[in-house]
Order: structure tokens, then sequence, then C-alpha cells
């Protein structure tokens, strides 16, 4: 049926971007050809990876996440922690989530912000904002504050989050957002506003699979969300994050597609610093069970080769991972860290009163995750952007 008049394509009216790229890649070839790289193809890579011959491909990426690389995962990691400390010394950067809404119109079937999840939506205030700066102020110092919400533009857009910022900006010096995609010009204008960066997930980079896995709302439009980064780019924002949740579909598949997003942007958006995410499916409201599973061991191997394959991009691990792993894998190339985090909006100043997006499996202090980080032989960073500088 032709779409009718009043109901255009999100794309047909903003642009175009990443999505025209994508469908030049078989999601199923791409798959197999991690699955039929070998150890020579791998050492081939390392070896290409410690010379001077430049930045690694996405093919050579599929390569260092292949089931064959995986009896190189020592080696990979000694690589890895070479880079890494070299780019960015013995240095960890902390940050804390600020969930300020969790209304959602989005219907995915795996997140508890889910639209026909029965339960009482809440959006913060101002003043409850402010509340909250002041909470997370006295858990630690911190200056990086990551603001979320569930995606609701009639509630949530792009005036409420002028006024969201407008309010933490005396108490951080650091404003990313994580929200619904937006125009260019939104992103824009949220920058003369305070803003710094936006961190956003493609949930999976499998088109043919997402669907089923984004039924309805907004975040149903495949293309629009993979051009949010293209808008982001022409927005000029400082930094951009990107990543895939772990779990709907195969990993090695999401990781090559998105180390070719990442070169994309590089390459056509290169005044803009990069961040990638490797959240796993966590238990939610939702109920949703994983599809694929991905160890402890994928993740470091994930790590690892996303770190050689890119020096210089930022790596962040989040509260939905363990204290143990989340210790363990300081120095083999994460970059940051949340510490503290509450999921549920109100949740430092007013704890187990709205619902949480998912569970939290770090549920130590920000003092606590400090004395780990210094145990490892590295120092937190609390501060690493100052206010002057936008």
């Amino acid at each position: 049926m032709p779409r009718m008049k009043s109901d255009p394509s999100p794309d047909a009216v903003f642009g175009h971007g990443f999505a025209e790229v994508i469908d030049s890649f078989d999601w199923d070839s791409t798959v197999d050809n991690v699955d039929r790289a070998t150890i020579e193809d791998v050492d081939a890579v390392l070896k290409k990876a410690s010379s001077s011959s430049g930045l690694l491909s996405p093919e050579d990426l599929g390569i260092l996440i292949s089931p064959a690389a995986s009896s190189r995962l020592e080696e990979m990691a000694v690589l890895s922690k070479s880079i890494t400390d070299r780019r960015f010394g013995k240095t960890i950067s902390l940050y804390i989530p600020m969930y300020v809404g969790n209304a959602c119109t989005n219907k995915c079937v795996y997140c508890g912000f889910n639209h026909d999840n029965d339960f009482s939506r809440t959006i913060l205030s101002p003043e409850q904002i402010e509340e909250e700066c002041k909470s997370i102020k006295e858990l630690g110092p911190f200056q990086n504050l990551l603001l979320v919400a569930g995606e609701y533009p009639a509630l949530c857009g792009v005036d409420y989050l002028e006024k969201v910022l407008a309010t933490c900006r005396p108490y951080f010096h650091n404003l990313t957002l994580e929200v619904q995609p937006m125009k260019a010009a939104h992103y824009k204008r949220l920058t003369e506003s305070g803003l710094n960066g936006v961190v956003c997930f493609q949930e999976t980079y499998n088109k043919k699979a997402y669907p089923k896995y984004h039924p309805k709302g907004m975040k149903s439009h495949f293309d629009w969300r993979l051009n949010g980064f293209d808008r982001m780019g022409e927005a000029g924002l400082h930094k951009i994050g990107l990543g895939a949740l772990l779990g709907l579909e195969d990993w090695r598949g999401e990781a090559v597609m998105l180390g070719r997003h990442l070169r994309y942007l590089q390459k056509k958006y290169w005044r803009s610093r990069f961040s990638i995410n490797f959240p796993r499916l966590r238990p939610s409201e939702s109920g949703f069970k994983p599809n694929f599973i991905v160890s402890d061991r994928d993740i470091v191997q994930l790590s690892c080769a996303f770190r050689i394959f890119d020096p210089d991009i930022d790596i962040s691990f989040s509260t939905r991972e363990d204290p143990r792993f989340r210790d363990s894998i300081i120095g083999l190339g994460v970059t940051s860290l949340s510490a503290g985090s509450k999921t549920e909006p109100g949740g430092y100043s007013h704890p187990h009163e709205a619902l949480e997006q998912f569970e939290v499996s770090d549920s130590r202090t920000p003092r606590e995750v400090e004395a780990a980080i210094r145990s490892r032989g590295y120092d937190p960073v609390w501060k690493d952007w100052d206010a002057l500088f936008d």
C-alpha cells in the first residue's frame, strides 16, 4: 500500500546517510566471513597492527573477533593494553547517568520502558533534576553527566531538553544525551545550550531482523535511527557515541557492522570524537531473554579487538556489567566507566520510586569504583572537559 502523504517516511523528509551505505553489506555474508577466518589470518592482522602500516580495516576487525582469534586472546590483550596506555595513559574516566524520564512511545520488546508496560511514567521537573544534581555531587566529584530519557518527543523533546541542560550545566562541565534521534538543527540548537555529546545505540545492525525487536514507535524506522549519527556529525557535536545491544543478533556480525559505521563516520565527520559501548542485554520489566549469549571472554576479545582496530576511540563499560568483570577489563582497552548508576528517574534523590530501565549489576559506590581503579594501578579521572571549551 502506498504511504499516505500525511505519514511521510522520516528519511524522505530529513535526508540520508549511512543507511544508504549499509545496504551494500550482506549480514549473512559478514557473519560467514568472520567464522571462516583462520589462525593464519589472525596472525597476519596482528602483525599488521604491530607495524606502521596504518589503521586496520573492518574486515581486519572481523578477523580479530573470529572464533579463530580466541586462541590469540592473550597476545591481543597485551597489544591492546600497550596501545591504550600509550594513547590514554594509565587513566580511567568516570561518568554517571541521570535518568530524567521513563515515558516512551516505542514498543521495543526487550526494554523495561516499553510503551505497553503498565506502570506509572515519570518525567522529572527542573526542580527535581536540580535535586538529582545535588545528590550526585554528594556521591563524588563527577563532572561527566550522561542524561537519559525514554523516547517521547512530545514530552521530552528539544524544548524540554534545553531546560534539562540549563539546569545541569552549573553542576557539570560535560553533558551528554542519550535520548531519541533528532534533526540536525535540534542537535545544533542543543549544543548552543551546553550539550557536548550524544550517545545512541542502533541496537542491531541486522536490518532484516530489526523490525521484530522494534515493532512500533519512531524507533521502528531503521534508516531514520541509523542516519541519526550523520545528523549528529552535521551538527558538529564534539563527541558521538555508538554501539549495538549485544544479545539480539550474532555479536560478531554486529561488531563488523559497527566497525564499518565507525570508519564511515570518522571519514565524513572528522572533527568529532567517537566512543564505543558494548552493552549486553540485562534483565528488565520486559522479561525478554537474549537470543545470543555473549560471554565475558567474548566481551574481552571484542574490547581488545576494537582497541587494536582503532587506538583513538573511547571504549566505555556501564554498570550493566558486574564488579568482577569491570575490574578485570581495566587495562584491556577500556577508557571510561560509569559508577554509582541509578536507572530510574529520580533514583539518586528518591530511590525506588520509579521503574528502572534495566537491573544494575555493579552496585558499588563511586568511591568504591575509584578504589578498584587505583588498585589496578590506574588513575580515576572525574573531569576531562571544561565549560570554557564550549
